[in-house]
């Protein structure tokens, strides 16, 4: 498939403005009626050479310890009680790696609400898949699987997928 000289410099333009691959490929198939799976998107901006800007997540501003007073001691938590190990209480947490395993377009790690982790990985096809862990026999409760893919679904939205 050719794409134009004018064609590569909206698409120029398009990364510049901070779209995502996914984004690209979107108004690629609406502008110019091309249709690109997302690996050629990928492929066609390396080869134009331009630079992907990706979001950096803003990290959270650590509140306000409150003032004490000289002599007085301070009945505040350190701030790292604050943090939560959420697959710890029960809730269902999904991680991405950050370099995809061979044959996948992108994967990572869940750990379900009884604490058992295993991998994932989303095939170029689209298809999801679970990579068993220690006990081959495990299957998450429904009420697990659907969290994981609810949460899936919006971090890989995040990143761009």
């Amino acid at each position: 498939m050719e794409i134009s000289d004018a064609q590569k410099a909206v698409i120029t333009e398009w990364i510049q403005e901070g779209r995502s691959l996914a984004d690209v490929q979107r108004s690629l198939r609406e502008a110019f009626e091309i249709s690109m799976t997302y690996m050629d998107v990928r492929f066609l901006v390396d080869d134009l050479d331009i630079a992907v800007v990706e979001e950096e997540p803003e990290e959270p501003e650590a509140p306000e310890a409150p003032e004490v007073e000289p002599g007085e001691e301070s009945t505040a938590e350190p701030a790292e009680a604050e943090l939560v190990d959420e697959g710890a209480n029960g809730a269902v947490t999904v991680d991405v790696d950050a370099i995809p395993r061979p044959g996948s377009l992108v994967n990572g790690t869940v750990v379900f609400s009884d604490g058992v982790s295993l991998g994932w990985q989303l095939s170029a096809a689209g298809q999801l898949g679970l990579i068993p862990g220690d006990d081959p026999e495990y299957r998450p409760s429904p009420e697990d699987v659907q969290s994981f893919q609810s949460q899936l679904e919006e971090v890989l939205r995040k990143k761009g997928f």
